[in-house]
């Protein structure tokens, strides 16, 4: 086998960019495949929706006593510490019309906005559910996106200063395994793969259903709740509507 020869430094400086010497004097900039996030606050919704959701949370609590009791048993008492409480479809209670029709025709207008064509197109929310987190803590959500859906998003319930903020992240896998370095974190540039959002009761918050999202460990400082929901452009052809 040939040895291969040792790399200089001279070898390097030939085939290095070096420093520039000249630049063009004008380059336009476009910005293409976007990914928009909306934020807006509906604080009228927040306290009829939180008595409409108690029910669901009491339910969803006594279902997963079992398991947590178990857990503690062979573990040591944590009480729920690590728990989220999700419960089950909000789709058809009337104590939800209200902020599904919202959420609904606020959908079909954003993918208008973001230049869909959706005339042979009926929007539906195909799920809507409520997420608490548990009272010791330890609650989280993995970065995830959600298939089959064209919007998503959430609908704050309870929360604070002391609770997760929602994180967004890149959806673009070949822009993550070639990222280099941010320069400055606290700044929002081309450079970012995350970026979080604080939120209080009554914020809304809207993202195309391919955005992944996820929520960090919840310190159990405060209560944590929120509505998650998910909307899917369906052609009326599939449903035989003209």
């Amino acid at each position: 086998m040939t040895k291969e020869k040792r790399k200089t430094q001279r070898y390097f400086d030939k085939i290095s960019c070096g420093e520039p010497k000249a630049f063009p004097t004008q380059l336009v900039k476009e910005e293409i495949f976007k990914s928009p996030i909306w934020i807006g606050d509906a604080p009228e919704f927040v306290e009829e929706l939180n008595r409409a959701a108690e029910p669901y949370i009491k339910t969803m609590k006594k279902n997963m006593k079992k398991e947590i009791d178990a857990r503690n048993k062979k573990f040591g008492n944590k009480g729920d510490q690590g728990f989220v409480y999700q419960t089950t479809s909000l789709l058809g209670d009337p104590n939800f019309e209200e902020i599904q029709n919202y959420v609904g025709a606020t959908s079909r207008n954003l993918l208008v906005e973001m230049g869909f064509d959706l005339t042979d197109y009926q929007i539906f929310m195909t799920e809507m559910w409520v997420q608490d987190f548990a009272k010791e803590g330890g609650g989280t959500q993995i970065t995830h996106s959600h298939w089959n859906g064209h919007i998503s998003g959430f609908y704050f319930l309870k929360c604070s200063e002391a609770t997760p903020r929602p994180v967004f992240a890149d959806p673009r896998p070949g822009c993550l395994m070639n990222s280099l370095p941010e320069k400055d974190r606290t700044k929002v540039t081309y450079a970012s793969n995350q970026i979080n959002y604080a939120v209080k009761p009554g914020t809304i918050v809207f993202s195309p259903s391919s955005l992944p999202h996820m929520y960090p460990v919840d310190m159990g400082y405060a209560p944590f709740r929120f509505i998650h929901f998910n909307c899917q452009a369906i052609p009326k052809g599939v449903m035989n509507v003209r």
